[in-house]
């Protein structure tokens, strides 16, 4: 866990990273790398890659199999490790906190910086590795993506969105990002899956919603997997989190995936609430924010 995980590098040695830093290098060419590579790799001498080998090992940092040759490969926690040192050496955190939330894409943990903020560790590629590297347009041209590719793709396409749309879309403010790690504001407020709307608030709510959706076009981008369970609802309004599989307006499939998400926001909402459901329907909604004509479902 990553809180286990700051707490150990506090143990670790500058020699410790040169070496996690090299078997991240070798395995942009293959899954396992060669030890007798590491050396090179990490500029460390034969004797004491052997002994920092080891030494990672123990903490579970990298694992170890022999196969033609005995290879060496990172953990996640190899990989968040090395993502927190650099997010220390630029002072972006200076403490770890509880978790926030834990998904099967991404691990979401309180950090102390000049506020509390979030920060999001991108899992893509780890336990869904052959679902995403189909799914995601940014592997699916790789011969050999390891997970640290796909995740750090996933991270560096939120981070880029985010940078984008923030503050005209009610999205999180960026803060930092390095390999599949993401720094961010921390978000108030209760998921809408989970929120209990009173009768006069729901169309006001879904309009915030598509409005968001519509901005956010505007700007550039489809959130292209909107659901329920990243919009969050506060007393200031909403908020659209996780943006990895975000793509620009340009993109051959968008005003699909636009479709999909105003689709799958007003389904939830007749489901929810279907005394308060909107005569407008998915189609005409979508048509409307790409014509950049969206109001309100009620003015449709």
């Amino acid at each position: 866990m990553p809180e286990t995980i700051a707490d150990e590098m506090a143990h670790l040695d500058p020699e410790d990273f040169h070496l996690l830093s090299g078997v991240e290098h070798g395995m942009r060419f293959s899954k396992w790398v060669s030890q007798e590579k590491l050396p090179s790799f990490s500029g460390l001498t034969p004797e004491e890659v052997d002994y920092r080998v080891d030494r990672l090992l123990d903490r579970e940092f990298l694992e170890r199999k022999t196969i033609q040759y005995v290879g060496v490969r990172l953990t996640f926690d190899g990989y968040d490790a090395l993502a927190l040192r650099t997010f220390a050496e630029r002072e972006s955190i200076e403490g770890f906190g509880s978790s926030l939330g834990v998904g099967k894409e991404s691990d979401v943990y309180e950090v102390q910086s000049y506020k509390p903020l979030a920060l999001k560790f991108h899992r893509e590629g780890h336990t869904n590795f052959r679902e995403v590297h189909r799914e995601r347009d940014y592997t699916a041209d790789k011969e050999h993506t390891s997970w640290q590719y796909t995740a750090r793709k996933a991270t560096e396409r939120e981070y880029e969105a985010l940078e984008t749309l923030y503050p005209t879309v009610s999205v999180p403010r960026p803060i930092d990002q390095n390999r599949h790690a993401i720094i961010m504001e921390k978000m108030t407020g209760v998921e809408l899956s989970r929120a209990k709307l009173p009768a006069e608030q729901v169309v006001g709510v879904l309009d915030l919603i598509l409005d968001e959706i519509a901005t956010a076009y505007d700007e550039g981008f489809v959130h292209a997997d909107i659901s329920e369970y990243n919009v969050f609802v506060n007393e200031d309004g909403i908020i659209l989190f996780d943006w990895p599989q975000a793509v620009p307006t340009d993109h051959e499939n968008a005003q699909e995936f636009l479709r999909r998400d105003v689709e799958n926001i007003v389904e939830y909402f007749d489901r929810k609430y279907p005394s308060e459901s909107p005569d407008a329907s998915p189609d005409e909604i979508a048509r409307a924010i790409e014509d950049g004509e969206f109001v309100s479902v009620s003015a449709l």
